[in-house]
C-alpha cells in the first residue's frame, strides 16, 4: 500500500493544543499504519507575517494530497487584516459543502430526548457569506444593502450529496429553504431538491420550510434525518443541532469538493468549534471532535486498512464516554490527555484484536 498523505494545517490557541491530540492518534503505533503529514503554519501570526501566503500553499498541498486536518484558528475582525483562513481554503479547494453530524453520545442525555443522529449538508461558499454590502442615505434615512447569490450548481451537489448520504444513513431528507418567500433566490435550492428527489425515488423524502424544519426538528428526529441548507442556514442550524446531543465537541466538520459524479475528490476534517481561547495550556478542553475528524477522515480514504482504523478510532472516542472517561463539559473529570490516552488505548486493543483475526 502506498502511504497516504494528510495535510495537517496547525491553528491557534486550544485549535493547536487539540489538533496535536488527534495526530496522536495517526502515529504507527497506534493504527498500524505509516501515514505522511505534511504541516502548515495556519497560526494568525504566520498568516499575518506570510500575509496569507501559506494559507493558499496549504490549499494547493490539499487539492494534489486530497486531504486535510485543520485546527480551529482565529479570524480577526479589523477591516484590512488577513480575513478568515476558512473562506480562502473553501475558495482554493471548490469545497461544496460543510457536512456535520450530531449524533447521540453513549450515556450522555440529550436535549429533547434525541436518539437518532442528525445531519446537516450545508452549502460552504455563496449566499450571505459572499455578499456584496453598502450603505447608503445619514441618520435616520441610512439604508442597509446586501447583493447575494447562489448557483444551481453548488445547489445541485448540496441535494444530490443530501440523498446519497441519506440513502447511507438509513436517513429521511428534511427541511429546505424559504421558497414561499424567495421563489427565485432560495427556490433554487427547492428545485435542485425535487429533481435529486426523481433521481433517487427510494429515499424517503419530506420538504419543509426552513422556519417549518426549526419547530418539527424533535418530532422527526425519532430517524435519522439530513437537511440540506443555504450557507447561512446551515450555519446556524448546525450548530443548535450538534449541541442538542451535549456537546459541540462531539462530532466532526467536513469541507467536501466533488468530482463530476458528487463523490468526494478534496476533504479537510476538523472540529466545529472555535480555538477557546479561556481554555488554552489547562488541559481540560474535550479534544473529541478534532479525534472524529480525524477518524472521518481515514474513513474517506480508499483502503479497508484506512476505513478500519477510522472506525477504531470512532469507536474507542464513544466507547471511552461510555465507560465515563469524559471532559468537564460532558460532565466528567478526565483531563484532555487522559482522555486521549484512554481512546489510544481502546484503539490499539481494536486493531490488535483484528490483527490477531
Amino acid at each position: 500500500m502506498s502511504k497516504q498523505t494528510i495535510v495537517v494545517l496547525e491553528g491557534d490557541q486550544t485549535g493547536q493544543e487539540l489538533l496535536e491530540e488527534a495526530v496522536r492518534l495517526l502515529d504507527p503505533t497506534v493504527i498500524g499504519l505509516d501515514l505522511e503529514l505534511v504541516r502548515f503554519d495556519l497560526s494568525l501570526q504566520n498568516r499575518r507575517a506570510t500575509q496569507n501566503r501559506v494559507v493558499y500553499e496549504a490549499a494547493a498541498a490539499m487539492r494534489q494530497a486530497g486531504y486535510g486536518l485543520k485546527a480551529a484558528t482565529i479570524t480577526p475582525e479589523q477591516r484590512g487584516d488577513v480575513g478568515s483562513p476558512n473562506a480562502i481554503l473553501r475558495k482554493e479547494i471548490d469545497g461544496t459543502v460543510i457536512l456535520r453530524t450530531g449524533r447521540p453520545l453513549p450515556g450522555v442525555e440529550t436535549i429533547g430526548h434525541i436518539t437518532a443522529p442528525i445531519a446537516v449538508v450545508r452549502m460552504a461558499t455563496e449566499d450571505a457569506y459572499e455578499a456584496k454590502e453598502w450603505r447608503e442615505g445619514s441618520e435616520a434615512e441610512e439604508k442597509a444593502f446586501r447583493t447575494t447569490y447562489i448557483s444551481r450548481r453548488n445547489c445541485r451537489a448540496a441535494a444530490e450529496f443530501s440523498f446519497i448520504l441519506a440513502k447511507q444513513m438509513g436517513a429521511l431528507v428534511f427541511g429546505g429553504p424559504k421558497w414561499t418567500v424567495s421563489p427565485t433566490y432560495e427556490g433554487l435550492l427547492k428545485e435542485c431538491m425535487d429533481e435529486a428527489a426523481k433521481q433517487h425515488p427510494d429515499v424517503p423524502y419530506d420538504p419543509q420550510l426552513i422556519d417549518a424544519a426549526y419547530a418539527l426538528l424533535f418530532g422527526r428526529a425519532s430517524r435519522p434525518l439530513v437537511i440540506p441548507c443555504l450557507n447561512r442556514d446551515g450555519d446556524i442550524l448546525s450548530d443548535l443541532v450538534l449541541a442538542l446531543y451535549g456537546s459541540i465537541a462531539g462530532s466532526e466538520s467536513l469541507l467536501i469538493s466533488f468530482d463530476d459524479q458528487f463523490q468526494p475528490k478534496v476533504v479537510m476534517a476538523e472540529a466545529p468549534h472555535g480555538t477557546a481561547p479561556s481554555l488554552q495550556g489547562k488541559n481540560v478542553a474535550n479534544p473529541m471532535a478534532m479525534q472524529l475528524a480525524a477518524a472521518s477522515l481515514l474513513m474517506q480514504m480508499p483502503g479497508s486498512d484506512y476505513q478500519r482504523a477510522g472506525r477504531a478510532i470512532r469507536t474507542a472516542c464513544l466507547e471511552a464516554v461510555a465507560a465515563g472517561v469524559r471532559t468537564a463539559d460532558l460532565g466528567g473529570t478526565a483531563s484532555t490527555s487522559g482522555f486521549t490516552a484512554e481512546v489510544i488505548r481502546r484503539t490499539q486493543q481494536k486493531l490488535e484484536r483484528v490483527e490477531a483475526r
